[in-house]
């Protein structure tokens, strides 16, 4: 008589009143077991999230955040000793600011007049006026900002963050996406994308007009009875699923998408529904004015999110090639007076409103591009890409406001004093989160990989 033996798969399953289909279950109930629930950091966090606004293009930092007069006294000449390289060709002699500088706050900060609603929060916000990146190209120096390599396949910040912390609402996306209407970044999703982790952790891109989550509805003969019936139906299917393949690593977050799509149709709903505002709220965020609107909206929602405990929410400002973002190669007062104009107040808006609710200190805010602009022309009236040195800044979250750290040199060409990588922005970022960045690790191709991977230092200067 034949005897037919179990694996230890098999074994596990059957005695075990299936163990791993139990486990599955749970999951699928919201229990612990979901690839997002929430976790604690190395150590007490700063922040709980983050909000970031991506000036995608290339904001020109010497005329709105580090001024430069000597762009003025030596207006047409050439760089002494300097031999600039642009990136497109046509370059001019130096071009000074179309805009004049003010200080603000008690900390004094200069702003130019491109940017009058958000000088009203000079002494919250931190500047780092040195960074510096590797590439002068908009893809590769996107994706270092997005994810610290140049190189696209590697997971994004957010996806970081969202792995090292989960969320604190599972009826929400962990991390979110706004892009601009006229269109997304050069480069696209691999710049919130989960790269070489789990799809768990990726980014979900929120439209930018209209409904923000397509088909977020189910078609009318779908009740939610059914709906539930279907999901379970389905959920058993992929527990067997799952018993024959336990390796199957992207089995959890495909179930988990399911689920979470299902809770999406009442909690996202209200997430968004920013009808529910004040008239003075949507005032505030720019949006009774026409060229604000949108990114107002974006900015207003995105308070909604981090308030309902989505752990981070990037908005694009700028989208397409050229004038249509922050890349002003031909006409740079036209491209600035607009981009500036749409996002002004919004941001300032966000700003004020986190403060007034009790957010600002549990909420990093950070704005940037992937680089700046050279302090030369191009076209005689447009400036071309400068990863040399260019300003970025923070708010909130565990930030020292009215803070400037760092210099670049007096013609704004270079980052000379005390110059900044992408690694150390990363570094710090991670710090507010409450994570050592040298132990924020994935193994990956048998090595342990990290946002920073093998370099970058906390920016101490801007945390309080």
């Amino acid at each position: 008589m034949s005897q037919r033996f179990f694996s230890r798969r098999e074994l596990l399953w059957k005695a075990g009143g299936g163990i791993g289909g139990l486990a599955l279950a749970n999951m699928l109930q919201g229990a612990s077991t979901s690839p997002l629930a929430p976790k604690a950091g190395h150590f007490a966090a700063k922040a709980k999230s983050i909000i970031s606004i991506f000036c995608y293009g290339g904001v020109s930092h010497m005329d709105t955040f580090d001024p430069k007069p000597m762009l003025a006294k030596h207006a047409g000449e050439t760089i002494p000793g300097k031999k600039v390289v642009p990136s497109q060709g046509t370059p001019g002699g130096l071009m000074p600011s179309l805009w004049d500088f003010k200080k603000y706050g008690q900390s004094g900060l200069d702003v130019s007049d491109l940017f009058p609603h958000v000088a009203t929060c000079a002494d919250d916000l931190a500047v780092v006026r040195s960074m510096h990146t590797i590439s002068n190209d908009h893809a590769p120096a996107l994706y270092q900002m997005n994810t610290g390599s140049i190189q696209t396949g590697f997971p994004s910040m957010g996806t970081w963050v969202t792995y090292g912390l989960g969320t604190e609402n599972q009826s929400l996306p962990a991390f979110v996406v706004f892009t601009d209407p006229r269109g997304g970044p050069i480069g696209g999703a691999p710049n919130w994308g989960n790269g070489f982790m789990p799809t768990a952790f990726q980014g979900t891109q929120f439209r930018p007009t209209g409904d923000p989550i397509v088909d977020l509805k189910p078609p009318q003969d779908m009740t939610p009875e059914r709906q539930r019936k279907w999901l379970d139906f389905m959920g058993k299917l992929n527990a067997e699923h799952h018993q024959k393949n336990p390796q199957d690593t992207e089995l959890a977050a495909r179930i988990e998408s399911y689920e979470l799509a299902f809770r999406m149709q009442t909690a996202a709903v209200d997430a968004v529904d920013i009808d529910k505002e004040s008239e003075a709220t949507k005032k505030l965020y720019g949006l009774d004015q026409e060229i604000s609107s949108y990114v107002g909206r974006q900015a207003l929602m995105a308070r909604r999110l981090v308030e309902r405990g989505v752990r981070m929410v990037q908005i694009y400002s700028g989208g397409g090639n050229f004038n249509d973002s922050w890349d002003a190669h031909w006409d740079l007062k036209e491209n600035h007076t607009q981009h500036c104009t749409e996002t002004d107040k919004p941001i300032a808006g966000l700003l004020k409103d986190l403060k007034s609710r009790g957010m600002l200190d549990s909420t990093l805010v950070i704005w940037h591009g992937e680089f700046g602009r050279l302090p030369i022309s191009q076209r005689m009236s447009g400036r071309d890409h400068n990863p040399y040195g260019f300003t970025v800044w923070m708010a909130g979250g565990g930030t020292k406001g009215g803070t400037i750290v760092g210099a670049t040199d007096e013609f704004g060409l270079e980052a000379v004093d005390k110059p900044k990588k992408i690694n150390d922005l990363h570094a710090t970022i991670l710090h507010l989160m409450g994570f050592d960045h040298t132990r924020l690790t994935y193994m990956h191709n048998g090595r342990f990989m990290r946002l920073t991977d093998v370099e970058g230092e906390v920016i101490k200067e801007i945390v309080a």
